[in-house]
Parts: C-alpha cells; structure tokens; sequence
C-alpha cells in the first residue's frame, strides 16, 4: 500500500496514555518476577525453526533476558530459539503477576483511552477491509480477545450481524461475558466450524507473536473460514523503526514475543497456508516516540545522526508526529497489519 491511500492512523497517541507512568515501576517489578521464573526452567526451552518459513539458516540477530533471538537468513523473520515449550507458556500465562496487574490496574486505568484512541479506529479498518474486498459483514470472530475491550466496542456498533470471540482464560473469557459478548471458552485449535454457525471476518490482534507454532494457529483460522473469508492479524515488525534502532531494548522484543515476523514473512506464511494477503501495512502510532523516549534515557545515542537529533528531541513537538506519519505510511513502523483471505 502507497503513502497515497495509506489507511489512516487515527489520533496521535502517547504510550502514557496506555500505561499511566504511576503505574509503570509495580507492572516493571510484576514483569521481572515473570521473566525470573521462566528463566528458571529454560531446561524445558525447545529449539525451533523459522516459524514464517521453516528454514534453518540463521544469524544470531541479539540476547534479552538471558533469551537467544535469531534472525532467518531467508525471510529475515526475528524469532526466539531455543523458545519456552507450550507448556511453560501456559503456565506463564496462567501465573503472571504482570497480567495480574494490568488487569487490575492498568486496564480499568487507560480503558476509556484504549477504547476511544485504539479500539474503536480498529474496528473502522477492520470495516474499511470489509467494505474494499466485499466481504459480508455477517460473523465477526475475534482470537484472543483479552479483557474483550474490541469485541464489546464491535458488538455495541452492531456494524456486525453477530460478534464471538474464542478465549480458552477462564478470566478473561468471563471479563468479555460481563462486556456483553458472546463467548466460546476453548482454545482455537479444539474449535470447530460447526461450533461458530459460519464466520465471515476473523480478527486476532497482538497474538501471533506469543504462539509457540504460529503455522498452526493460521491454518486453523483458514479453515474456519469460508472461501473469500478474511483473516485480519496484527503483530509487531521486526523490521519498523523502533527495532531497527534500539535492538534488545525495543519494548516489541520481550520474552513473549517469541515471533517477530516482518511484512514480508508474515505473508509469506499466510500464503503458504492457503490465504491471498490483499494488504500488509504498518499503521503504528509510537515508534518515534519510543525511540525519543530510549535518546533522552540515554539508551541509545543520536549525537552522531543530526536529522534524528533534530526530529526526535529537538523539534519533537512539531516534527515528531509528521515523522511518525512518514514511518507509517511506508511501511517503516514497528506495528503490522496484514489482512488475507481464504482462496
């Protein structure tokens, strides 16, 4: 997609206004007793493949967290190995105490702003696809769906005939219950067609990059799917601005990101699995600021890159959002949508 009908990005937004810096030092602490404990069983790590193409060249691309993240010498796919094996990522997730938190405070804290600045601009593009590629606004199916915060915002618009949304989290399945939303409590894998009564729109944003074998998480959503069906996912770029620049230290590489696919990769594994990708863009909102964040901590420094100087600390707030269009609008940012269909 060209800088000239680009999807628009919405409001400028600041990830202040996602995590209230109150909050920040507990959910910090939540998240490094998170991190020590998978550490601790990095005994039961499994040493994988490129989950976008399978191949087994790689570089060593950098370490985090005592974590090894490589880069595929194919499709240039960042991705961890060796990784947690499934069940060590579902008992992470089970006893998080970062999501604990989140849960509790940081979500009923940045809820309005979320729904306003993030969910409701999501839905408009996940309509905008719809409305592009004729697809029937009949079933929406959302994977994942959190504290169900999009899929209640999809059901009040009424945009859709009906919105399910699969999450196997006894909690989390309950907090979109008590949103109005319909549920199935299953993980996808167990679900089928039958289940659903037809789908024609399946969404999952902020997922993939958590799954051990992404490969089977897509070929599962194809075959729910009906023919011309559409399949919209979101994923951090492990080709965008902020990863480019800060490596290790970019906020998208932590050690539940264990896949950060790139927009060519990501497709590639979609068409590989039977879908045609219409559109793969990178419609982020934070890159500059994450990396502006990083210079004026003194994570990275841009003494040597006056233009970057210049942009992203001097005439921040005059240039910092143009800048940010610009990364966006081609292509350039660390957050990535990539809508298919199922042919």
């Amino acid at each position: 997609m060209t800088a000239e009908n680009a999807i628009p990005l919405g409001e400028q937004l600041s990830e202040k206004e996602l995590c209230p810096d109150e909050l920040l030092a507990e959910q910090e602490a939540a998240f490094a007793r998170d991190i020590e404990r998978m550490q601790q069983r990095a005994n039961e790590f499994i040493e994988v493949v490129c989950p976008a193409c399978g191949s087994y060249t790689y570089q060593p691309a950098f370490e985090k967290f005592g974590f090894s993240f490589r880069a595929c010498g194919d499709c240039e796919t960042l991705y961890m190995s060796p990784r947690p094996s499934p069940a060590v990522m579902a008992d992470y997730y089970t006893h998080s105490e970062n999501y604990a938190y989140w849960a509790k405070y940081i979500f009923p804290a940045s809820e309005a702003s979320r729904r306003e600045k993030i969910h409701k601009p999501w839905l408009e593009r996940v309509l905008g696809f719809c409305d592009r590629y004729a697809v029937p606004r009949g079933t929406l199916l959302e994977i994942g769906p959190g504290f169900g915060t999009f899929a209640a915002v999809a059901t009040a618009s009424q945009a859709f005939n009906r919105v399910i949304v699969v999450e196997a989290n006894p909690d989390m399945a309950a907090a979109c219950r008590d949103r109005g939303v319909e549920v199935i409590e299953q993980r996808v894998e167990d679900v089928k067609g039958e289940d659903l009564g037809g789908v024609n729109v399946i969404v999952s944003f902020e997922v993939i990059e958590h799954l051990f074998e992404p490969r089977e998480f897509v070929t599962q959503c194809a075959h729910l799917l009906p023919l011309g069906g559409l399949l919209i996912l979101s994923c951090p770029n492990g080709q965008g601005f902020d990863i480019a620049m800060l490596g290790a230290k970019a906020l998208a590489v932590d050690a539940e990101h264990v896949n950060l696919f790139n927009p060519q990769s990501l497709s590639q594994l979609l068409e590989n699995c039977g879908l045609e990708v219409l559109e793969a863009t990178t419609p982020g909102r934070l890159d500059a600021e994450f990396v502006r964040e990083a210079a004026l901590k003194g994570d990275i420094d841009l003494s040597g890159d006056p233009f970057l100087q210049r942009v992203l600390v001097d005439d921040w707030e005059s240039l910092g959002w143009p800048f940010q269009q610009f990364l966006a609008h081609h292509n350039l940012s660390s957050h990535l949508w990539v809508a298919a269909r199922r042919r």
